[in-house]
């Protein structure tokens, strides 16, 4: 019989953990129909049947990780039977509409346009596909969970919204174990997500893994405000509402630097030493999942404009959890941004295979010495590069820290580099 086997997801995922099972042995699928959703370090995806059938034999548990290439169910042949509420609801629309053909007509015809428009709005709603399914089974309108909720709609949220309200807040918390081994300190313990118990794996594996150093530099960013200031409204209409941010400073500033030393821009891979020849920057992008790194791809070919509209687009993405795959992996160099949370100053961790991370931070008004008699106040911000010290030394750190800091001071000569 057909085996249903985890796909080749992406070059660095190998394993994923089954989220929820959307379809139950017995039920029929369709081919192409989605059985699973697969929760990776990265992203959600779903798995779906190559096969028509029914689903025999479940092979692995909600819970599970299961590698690439793994069989994890069986569909054979036949039509099987929908475990689904909304099934059985259609079967018995169709019994009664055989004795009562007339009647059934009138109310179809009735509520046609009611429906219609349900399921547009259930379709244009952002949920897992897990909730999606849900909802159908047991006759949910999604809009009125969304319109509860600022994030996405799962299924936890739909099984809730049918819950009396006197048990709808202790059942958000069932999932939290509350273990008191001491009375007088309770603590919660809960079960890490897969993504933050990768995310802490991967991070451990770098600190273990690389020699990896800091160092830091300071930038006046008077002038680069200055231009922004003077050009943000022009920016805006030149390109149909895009804002002018600093990001995009920043990544062109980066693309510029890595052109000049490109060892930051490579990554070792066994004994060999790989240099990249394209420049795919990741922005770093914080949500309620934890902080992702999405990537902007081919940033020396974009001018400012293509690079804040990325950025923004990937962002909400990130927000929506809508990131996709392709979306987050074989970047080249990543930047951070602890500023936006009010960090002054920090060691970003490199960002699995690169070599090295720039961070970016708040942005403080500090009195600075402009030359030996004169001090004035400045709008400052620190910035930091972590590097792998097995591929960039020193000077070369330092160097490219030193450019970026001068073309953003001279952000003139940053769009002359463009």
């Amino acid at each position: 019989m057909p085996e249903v086997k985890v796909p080749e997801l992406a070059e660095s995922i190998t394993e994923g953990t089954i989220a929820e099972w959307l379809k139950q042995k017995g039920d029929s699928v369709e081919k192409g129909e989605a059985i699973l959703e697969l929760e990776t370090d990265k992203v959600n995806v779903e798995v779906v049947s190559e096969e028509a059938g029914v689903l025999q034999e479940l092979l692995a548990n909600e819970g599970d990780t299961v590698e690439v290439g793994q069989a994890i169910a069986v569909v054979g042949e036949g039509s099987g039977s929908n475990s689904s509420e909304s099934s059985a609801k259609e079967d018995t629309q169709k019994n009664d509409s055989s004795s009562n053909d007339t009647q059934s007509q009138q109310v179809e015809a009735q509520n046609q346009s009611t429906d219609d428009a349900k399921q547009d709005n259930n379709q244009r709603i952002n949920a897992t596909p897990s909730a999606r399914k849900y909802a159908r089974e047991k006759g949910i309108d999604l809009s009125e969970i969304a319109s509860q909720s600022n994030d996405v709609v799962r299924k936890e949220h739909v099984a809730q919204s049918q819950q009396p309200a006197s048990q709808q807040a202790p059942a958000k918390e069932e999932a939290k174990k509350l273990t008191q081994q001491n009375p007088t300190k309770p603590v919660i313990r809960e079960k890490m997500s897969r993504r933050k118990k990768t995310a802490a794996k991967k991070l451990l594996e770098v600190s273990n893994n690389t020699a990896m150093l800091t160092t830091f530099n300071e930038i006046d960013m008077t002038n680069v405000m200055n231009l922004r200031k003077r050009k943000k409204e022009q920016f805006i209409k030149d390109h149909d509402g895009t804002k002018l941010g600093f990001m995009s400073f920043f990544t062109k500033a980066a693309v510029a630097a890595l052109k000049k030393y490109p060892e930051v821009n490579a990554e070792i891979d066994g004994d060999d030493m790989i240099t990249k020849q394209y420049y795919d920057i990741g922005v770093a992008v914080s949500t309620d999942d934890g902080l992702l790194v999405p990537f902007v791809r081919d940033c020396d070919k974009k001018n400012f404009a293509e690079i804040e509209n990325e950025i923004a687009n990937l962002a909400k993405k990130a927000r929506d959890k809508k990131l996709g795959l392709d979306d987050m992996v074989n970047g080249s160099f990543t930047i951070t941004n602890g500023g936006i949370f009010g960090s002054m100053m920090s060691t970003p961790i490199i960002n699995g295979s690169q070599a090295a991370i720039l961070g970016m931070h708040s942005i403080i008004t500090r009195p600075i010495a402009v030359d030996a008699d004169t001090i004035e106040n400045r709008p400052m911000m620190y910035i930091a590069l972590s590097y792998d010290h097995r591929i960039i030394d020193g000077k070369e750190a330092v160097g490219f820290l030193k450019t970026i800091k001068e073309l953003i001071e001279n952000p003139e000569d940053l769009l002359l580099e463009s």
